[in-house]
């Protein structure tokens, strides 16, 4: 984003009108102000598709979305290498504004008005970049998504189809049945996170209780016997420690 060139906009809002009044209004603010649009979506999904191409520098971004709201998305788009930045677009009630202030996160309140919309993109260049711990903050529910940066797009891992998640290093592995990630969390915040949908197996995984077909014996390889997980859809089986072994009485699958 450079302090000359024309500012790119992505508007992002799952409602068409809302989208048709914030293009009126870019129009009118570019008579005094150098911008282009750079694109509509109409979903989260469709707008972290998007960003590769379009090239936007500012986000106005809806939180009232069906399937991924703003917030969650806002959390996604930092894992570009180059980040947009991001004002919200809203009609949430005051404490989350008030919450918004605390943060210093911009945000538009609906019905947007040309005045406040032209301050907020006046400023956009300097404004201080979002913090992920700030919109972990803000949104305290748990994703529906988890996210990887692949190749510069942001590639989604819907949370219902992960079979596990394994700590290694710095790193924990995201394994669904088709294939593994690696994102940079903490094992433990998604345990917190996620809590009820996964169970922890071992200091270092959590499975999916909808992944668990069962649990079986197996031998270590210096003879010692233990409980492993088998999952629906993926051979790979994963060990049970013993201070976990009570979860094998408590689903009651042993093949």
């Amino acid at each position: 984003m450079t302090a000359n060139a024309p500012l790119r906009v992505l508007i992002v809002d799952d409602e068409a009108p809302a989208r048709n009044r914030i293009r009126d209004l870019l129009a009118d603010c570019a008579f005094q102000m150098p911008l282009e649009i750079a694109g509509e979506a109409e979903n989260g999904r469709s707008a972290l598709a998007m960003l590769p191409e379009c090239g936007a520098d500012v986000v106005l971004l809806d939180i009232r979305m069906p399937e991924m709201d703003g917030l969650e998305v806002a959390q996604h788009l930092q894992k570009l290498d180059e980040p947009p930045a991001v004002i919200f677009t809203t009609a949430y009630d005051a404490y989350a504004l008030k919450a918004f202030e605390v943060h210093a996160v911009d945000y538009l309140l609906k019905p947007i008005r040309l005045g406040r919309l032209f301050e907020a993109l006046s400023h956009v260049r300097t404004v201080t970049p979002l913090r992920l711990d700030v919109l972990r903050e803000l949104k305290p529910e748990a994703r529906t998504h988890l996210s990887v940066n692949e190749r510069g797009r942001i590639h989604l891992i819907p949370v219902a189809a992960i079979a596990f998640l394994k700590a290694e290093l710095k790193y924990v592995t995201v394994r669904t049945a088709e294939r593994e990630f690696l994102i940079e969390e903490s094992l433990a915040k998604l345990e917190q996170e996620f809590l009820g949908r996964f169970v922890r197996v071992h200091r270092n995984c959590l499975v999916a209780k909808e992944a668990i077909e069962g649990f079986e014996r197996a031998t270590a390889p210096d003879g010692e016997g233990h409980w492993v997980v088998v999952m629906k859809n993926i051979a790979e089986k994963l060990a049970v420690s013993r201070r976990q072994q009570h979860i094998v009485r408590e689903f009651g699958k042993i093949l």
